[in-house]
């Protein structure tokens, strides 16, 4: 058996942290080694840790002091790179149970230039989807109905799974970590956390990683622990798990600031197919030509393209002000005035008067229609755009390596 490196950061999450640490333990006779990061913890979660190396010399600890918090972006790739001894790693949360022989699946599955995921199954809380298993066995340890799920895998698991594989990607997942270490880990644009899973699943499927999900492997995932919920979990009064409503403001905020910098990075919203395979539309040098912008209009388009051309430079530095502190790019060489010759591969004009929810789709749309539809040194209009292309170079392998310094 070839031994994992468990990661594991953790925030305040120590009854999840023990449940998951517990799992590991439990259900494989492998002394695989488990790398935890608290997360500038208030919940006695070193205090537990270090009382647990006492008995297990498999165990590594890094503590993030505080007060403020790194996430699990940075946490993710400190322990990697600083803890984790084995040649592979496999990124884990800490409200996850690992179910029993999940580890010999993954021994059997993984080499170089593979990612295994293992096949969740969790309560309801998420829509349901083809790439997982919903059944509610509690979503709080106190109530986890470990037993029933045991028994679960062990009566319906296999049929199931019989020899079932399918290519997406998710947690948790387990790499060679050569491979991970090869494409630079998480990009630290993302931080704390959210879209840092959809940009490094990006990078792998550009590195030309293989993504497998076995169906004889699974934890089960009480999922969202972290910092998304303001109030634990919660049921109906028909028992019904929901989470609608009920995120934190930070995680709001941290989630929207993420979503924006990863258009400004790839160019497009997080895609992908019904397993959760990623898809990367192409990303060229895009520039905006707009007339009637106000600073409303500018937050919502900036994160398209690589510049936007503007009348009112008095919009500038308002709005640089306001934003530069959540973006990983300088936006002071994106706006740019119409005194400025357009210089960007493709050009895109247009009046933010006449722009409505109809036309917006078309815009966000851009990277594929120009894919299938443009030429080099061509000019076409659609709806209310105007489209000019001078090359179509794909700059999206270019982002394979990129990670925010």
């Amino acid at each position: 058996m070839n031994l994992i490196s468990f990661i594991l950061p953790s925030r305040n999450n120590l009854k999840y942290l023990k449940q998951a640490y517990r799992s590991i333990r439990k259900n494989s006779e492998h002394p695989h080694e488990i790398c935890i990061a608290s997360d500038a913890s208030t919940d006695g979660t070193v205090e537990w840790v270090q009382e647990i190396m006492k008995k297990d010399e498999n165990v590594k600890l890094h503590i993030n002091e505080g007060p403020e918090r790194l996430g699990h972006t940075i946490l993710y790739d400190t322990l990697v790179y600083e803890y984790a001894t084995h040649d592979r790693v496999m990124i884990f949360h800490a409200d996850m149970y690992l179910c029993p022989d999940a580890d010999e699946e993954i021994d059997k599955l993984l080499k170089p230039g593979i990612v295994v995921s293992l096949t969740r199954i969790e309560p309801p809380l998420h829509p349901p989807g083809p790439e997982k298993i919903l059944c509610d066995y509690g979503i709080e340890p106190e109530e986890f109905q470990e037993e029933e799920l045991l028994n679960w895998i062990k009566v319906s698991g296999s049929e199931v799974a019989e020899d079932k594989y399918t290519n997406g990607i998710f947690a948790p997942w387990c790499i060679m970590k050569d491979d991970f270490l090869r494409i630079h880990g998480h990009d630290p644009l993302f931080a704390p956390q959210s879209k840092e899973d959809s940009d490094i699943f990006n990078r792998f499927m550009l590195a030309g990683y293989e993504f497998v999900q076995t169906w004889q492997g699974y934890v089960y995932h009480m999922s969202c622990r972290g910092s998304r919920f303001k109030d634990g979990a919660k049921r109906n009064p028909d028992g019904q798990v929901f989470m609608k409503g009920r995120e934190t403001d930070e995680w709001l905020q941290q989630n929207h600031r993420s979503t924006r910098n990863f258009i400004r990075k790839w160019g497009s919203m997080v895609l992908h197919d019904e397993y959760l395979r990623p898809i990367i539309p192409p990303k060229y040098d895009v520039g905006l030509i707009v007339d009637n912008c106000t600073e409303p209009f500018l937050y919502e388009l900036e994160p398209y393209c690589n510049q936007i051309y503007l009348d009112d430079d008095g919009l500038f530095q308002n709005y640089i002000d306001r934003e530069q502190q959540n973006c990983g790019y300088d936006l002071g060489a994106k706006l740019v005035t119409k005194k400025i010759k357009p210089f960007n591969d493709v050009l895109i004009k247009f009046d933010c008067n006449q722009l409505d929810n109809a036309n917006w789709q078309i815009f966000t749309q851009f990277p594929r229609i120009i894919e299938e539809s443009g030429e080099p040194n061509t000019t076409f209009e659609l709806d209310i755009f105007t489209i000019k292309t001078k090359l179509l170079d794909n700059q999206v392998d270019t982002l394979v390596y990129s990670v925010c310094k």
